[in-house]
């Protein structure tokens, strides 16, 4: 047993605990003594203080009430009010998990509905919100989770028994240094690589969609080996940052991936459809459903600002970026104080139609290394009103010709964002009550956003709680599900709004869309989002007008005459909202590493940070290792 376990103990009366263990960095211990399970005198609390880490008292499986007099008992003590719609319970850890409509009927006024579960049925309750659209993902996700429960108690003491358990590798001196892997001087396969003397950490692990040659991070290069990584953290689910973990998996790796709970749920779904395009061209899948199940089993999820050890020498905060469902900034507090990093992600520093801006204030801050994707000094966003008008226009403009409006998008963010902003329009009455059909992965993207209303801004996450004024389950959105769907709309269906994937044209119904729509000049093809180097998107913007497609053997050619139009509705930040977010930050950090960005946009906001703070920045080359400390 841990010596920290140890020490705990010797402050508990014998007899007491049956068990102590680790849930990663979290320590929980069970007991069979029901009276000491509800009333514990204060000792827990008193050794908290003590040694500054989280503990939690369960009763011990054993104690628990069978499952079946537990429901019907919880079911009578929550009442009808509450709409209970699933009661799921995780018998290892004495947990039972309990799904509702109206959290707060569930909760009772200062508690008190939990505390008679747990006094009556000797389980610890969980309540969560019942998804106004249901998800099969996520009851997937779950399922994979509760099926693995003995699995996972055995792989979270693991964890925390690495984080405790002293230092392996010996530790002669303190440093720290970062390697590119990838998403160096270029926007996808994103992957930081972060060494101390004791520690592996990999930050993201993307795949870039729009490459063919350079799809990759360098997970050949010498710094990295599998066998000593120690963990890795998602900053988000988008595929350049989150679309190489499974294959991490598949070759071996069995230690944590920590993350949010929307970005776990979102990035297993890309994965799964990233793997059903490599299908559909007729390619090898890189990973296989199992490793995105391994994925989910080695996850940890944390809330924004929950502080949580990761290794013995690295402590991590996830905060708000801004930028999607569930984005986070990573701050890592390495050592004992020796060093403070912040690694952006990506991020948007505003309020957007769907999400509050990025954090500025940290505990302590020396290095921030920023993405860059709008980091030129051109890349300054017009005026999110104007944007707005100006879109309700175009759309406006196309239906009024019998035309269709089609809108590749990114399945998580920018989707979302078009959906809000078309609902705030039609409330507003500035736009006429217009069908929105959802294609692809964006239904179940955007049911995981109704799943998680606390991620959303203020605004939005009212609207979901009083379901009448949910912008997502508004009557004129329907889902095209099928192929027969997507004829159905295509050939019967009149002036619409057709939001697919893929964001940039590289597979998925969007380029399916494009194949049938693309001829006719009274339809429009409205771009929102980045268009990766090498896309077809980027491709189509830059100019061409003719695309070769293949059907079958054949390969065919179609003219595009649609009506093009590029409109910016980003979730990263533009070049002023870098800027901002640079000096805003609280403290100032001392250095800035500039990345995730074409090289020239790179360049161009390290000089300008320099120039305007005063302080150190860089701008590295993929492969380039930097000493932070």
């Amino acid at each position: 047993m841990s010596e920290i376990l140890k020490e705990i103990l010797k402050d508990l009366p014998d007899g007491k605990i049956s068990d102590a263990t680790f849930e990663g960095a979290n320590i929980v211990l069970y007991t069979k003594d029901k009276e000491f399970f509800l009333d514990d005198h204060g000792m827990i609390k008193e050794i908290v203080n003590k040694i500054k880490k989280r503990i939690e008292l369960r009763p011990d499986p054993s104690a628990c009430m069978e499952l079946e007099k537990a429901e019907k008992k919880i079911r009578g003590i929550i009442g009808e009010e509450a709409g209970i719609d699933k009661i799921i319970f995780d018998p290892q850890r004495s947990i039972v998990i309990i799904e509702v409509e109206k959290p707060g009927s569930a909760i009772g006024k200062q508690g008190d509905i939990l505390q008679r579960i747990k006094e009556e049925t000797f389980w610890v309750p969980l309540i969560k919100r019942k998804p106004a659209i249901r998800s099969q993902l996520i009851e997937n996700i779950r399922s994979v989770l509760y099926q693995n429960s003995d699995y996972r108690k055995k792989f979270l003491h693991k964890t925390g028994q690495r984080i405790y358990n002293g230092w392996l590798r010996g530790r002669k001196e303190e440093w720290v240094r970062i390697t590119c892997l990838g998403g160096a001087r270029q926007v996808g396969r994103s992957a930081i690589l972060l060494q101390t003397p004791e520690s592996r950490v990999l930050l993201d692990c993307g795949v870039d969609v729009a490459s063919e040659k350079q799809a990759y991070p360098h997970l050949e290069a010498p710094e990295f080996d599998i066998k000593e990584l120690d963990a890795v953290i998602i900053s988000h689910a988008h595929i350049d940052h989150s679309g190489l973990v499974p294959l991490l998996f598949k070759y071996g790796y069995r230690g944590p991936v920590y993350c949010t709970m929307p970005t776990r749920d979102i990035s297993a779904l890309l994965q799964l459809d990233l793997i059903k395009i490599q299908r559909g061209e007729g390619k090898d899948p890189i990973y296989t459903t199992e490793d995105v199940k391994e994925m989910v089993k080695h996850s940890i999820t944390l809330e924004y600002g929950e502080v949580t050890d990761i290794t013995p020498d690295v402590r991590i905060t996830l905060y708000n970026a801004g930028h999607i469902l569930g984005s986070s900034m990573v701050h890592l507090h390495i050592g004992n104080g020796l060093h403070n990093f912040l690694y952006t992600g990506d991020l948007k520093f505003a309020k957007t139609n769907l999400l509050s801006p990025a954090s500025t204030n940290f505990p302590r801050l020396e290095t921030v290394m920023i993405e860059s994707t709008y980091g030129a000094r051109e890349s300054v966003m017009p005026n999110p009103r104007e944007q707005d008008k100006i879109l309700g226009k175009m759309i406006k403009d196309t239906l009024s010709r019998g035309g269709k409006v089609l809108m590749p998008v990114l399945g998580s963010g920018r989707a979302q964002e078009v959906i809000t902003l078309i609902e705030r329009m039609i409330r507003e009455g500035t736009m006429e009550k217009i069908p929105i059909f959802i294609d692809g992965m964006v239904w179940d993207i955007t049911a995981i956003h109704t799943a998680y209303p606390e991620y959303l801004n203020n605004t939005v996450r009212e609207q979901i709680f009083h379901k009448d004024n949910n912008p997502f389950i508004q009557d004129n959105i329907k889902r095209v599900g099928s192929t027969k769907e997507r004829k159905e709309l295509l050939e019967e269906t009149g002036p619409c709004v057709i939001l697919a994937t893929s964001g940039m044209l590289v597979g998925g119904p969007s380029v399916e869309y494009l194949k049938q729509l693309g001829d006719n000049p009274k339809n429009s093809l409205i771009f929102t989002c980045y268009q990766g180097e090498g896309s077809l998107g980027r491709r189509i913007q830059q100019g061409i007008k003719e695309i070769n497609f293949k059907n079958g053997s054949k390969n065919e050619v179609l003219e595009l005459k649609l009506e093009i139009h590029k409109l910016e509705i980003t979730g990263h930040s533009d070049r002023r909202e870098l800027m901002n977010f640079i000096t805003r930050c609280n403290p100032r950090p001392k250095k800035v590493i500039v990345n995730h960005g074409e090289s020239r946009r790179c360049l161009d906001l390290a000089r300008s940070l320099h120039k305007s703070n005063r302080i150190e920045t860089l701008a590295p080359r993929n492969l380039e290792a930097i000493r932070l400390r």
